[in-house]
């Protein structure tokens, strides 16, 4: 399904090979995003990606930039998380050759000028403006905020308004020059392509990558020992909250009975929540469970959006899910009715070349090796059960127990007394 090169100076690439698709992807994933931040650079890997838009010598404005694949009808961006940064274009195939030379130049010779770094922190803080008014978007970085404190894991991507306003050239690229190497870096393409071909192109493309060594980030240091809350007064129209737990992280087997708990949870429409709080309740219109991997930390988390009068009893009848999970095995029809689901889902979601690019790539930078997703099947079948079972009373414990939310509340303490698992 894929074939996999690593070049000397220690760029990965990846070609994912698809028949039945006129679309090319060409995604670069580089391993620098906030988590690889220190207090004073926190933003930078998100400015970063930015400033990649703004020009480079071939393409001296940012209008250069951004006509040559709107003139072919391409779709691009880039994106930065807490651990990568990406940056992609998809094209019809005829077009691979300006896709990969576009996605190349901005990487690699992009002008990063101080002028232009001025005229973006409006930007920025612009989006930030936005994504602060939304507080269905918001609780969920204030979830991580409560988990992990006063450390790169739980700071805001975007960074704080004092460091968009401070940020100058010379840190844009002692921070590159820490970070985008080409043994931190992967490029990969797929569609319609002939591997080899493909390969030579991204050779080529990339050659003047530097090779420098990337510092590594800081493990995530976790510390709990009671259950904890964090209410952020704003007059909403709801209540947004995110309610649950710590748990597995990329590398821990039982990360795969949380993703089949979180499914069962509140992963579709007849959900257990989801039946519990809107069908038979109609007390929210969206509440869902989500399972979070990461490197060094994971988490199995419940959001919903309620009327503020509400937000006790839609607390209660989560908790009240989370113990239901501890205390009865789950049936076999709900256990299969989850991994069908997840297979089915995750069969779907890879129908496209940008997400077979991201499946592939995304899997190759954070554990440095490739599952294809019969591998994955077959671990998501493996768990039982009893599997179920245990792991909901290993990560369903008052310790590890967190409520964060959004709402025209100021009593931290009324929430804390809810906290009982």
């Amino acid at each position: 399904m894929y074939e996999k090169t690593k070049l000397k100076n220690g760029l990965r690439i990846i070609t994912v090979p698809m028949k039945n698709t006129r679309a090319v992807t060409v995604l670069v994933l580089v391993g620098a995003g906030s988590k690889y931040e220190s207090e004073k650079t926190n933003g930078l890997s998100h400015f970063i990606e930015h400033m990649m838009f703004k020009g480079t010598k071939k393409r001296s404005t940012p209008l250069k930039v951004v006509e040559t694949l709107d003139r072919v009808g391409g779709v691009y961006n880039a994106f930065t998380g807490k651990e990568y940064t990406g940056y992609w274009a998809k094209v019809d195939k005829k077009h691979l050759d300006l896709a990969l030379d576009w996605v190349s130049d901005i990487f690699l010779n992009a002008k990063i000028e101080q002028k232009d770094i001025n005229r973006e922190r409006g930007v920025i803080l612009e989006e930030m403006n936005m994504y602060l008014d939304n507080p269905l978007l918001y609780v969920g970085d204030l979830w991580e905020k409560l988990l992990y404190g006063n450390q790169p894991a739980g700071w805001l991507i975007i960074g704080s308004r004092k460091n968009i306003l401070g940020f100058n050239r010379k840190d844009f690229l002692d921070y590159m020059g820490k970070h985008y190497s080409s043994k931190n870096t992967i490029v990969c393409v797929a569609g319609n392509i002939d591997s080899k071909k493909v390969s030579l192109k991204i050779k080529n493309s990339f050659k003047s990558i530097k090779r420098d060594n990337f510092i590594e980030k800081k493990k995530v240091v976790e510390r709990q020992k009671n259950p904890k809350s964090l209410v952020h007064f704003k007059k909403t129209d709801q209540t947004h909250l995110c309610l649950g737990v710590r748990g597995f992280n990329l590398f821990e087997k039982d990360r795969f009975a949380q993703i089949i708990m979180a499914k069962i949870l509140g992963g579709f429409m007849s959900s257990r929540l989801f039946t519990s709080i809107r069908e038979k309740r109609g007390l929210a219109y969206y509440v869902r469970t989500l399972s979070e991997c990461s490197t060094d930390t994971g988490y199995l988390v419940t959001s919903s959006g309620v009327g503020h009068s509400n937000v006790e009893k839609v607390i209660k009848l989560i908790l009240k899910e989370y113990v239901n999970m501890k205390k009865r095995k789950i049936s076999k029809e709900e256990l299969k009715k989850a991994k069908d689901n997840i297979r089915g889902t995750m069969t779907l979601s890879l129908e496209s070349s940008d997400s077979k690019a991201s499946f592939y790539a995304n899997q190759e930078l954070l554990t440095g090796k490739i599952s294809e997703l019969e591998d994955k099947f077959r671990k998501l079948e493996a768990v039982t059960a009893s599997d179920i079972q245990r792991v909901a009373n290993e990560i369903f414990k008052p310790e590890k127990l967190n409520l964060a939310l959004i709402g025209p509340f100021k009593d931290k303490e009324r929430f804390n007394k809810l906290l009982k698992i």
